[in-house]
């Protein structure tokens, strides 16, 4: 599955990099950066 995210907040981030969704204090998904959009 793919998706495109804008953050709130700026955030250094490299292709590969492993991140978390976390929402009131669990995880509800969790993926591997595969592209930065600009």
């Amino acid at each position: 599955t793919e998706f495109e995210v804008e953050l709130i907040t700026p955030i250094a981030m490299d292709k590969g990099l492993r991140f978390a969704i976390r929402e009131g204090g669990h995880t509800v998904g969790a993926g591997v950066v595969g592209e930065i959009i600009e």
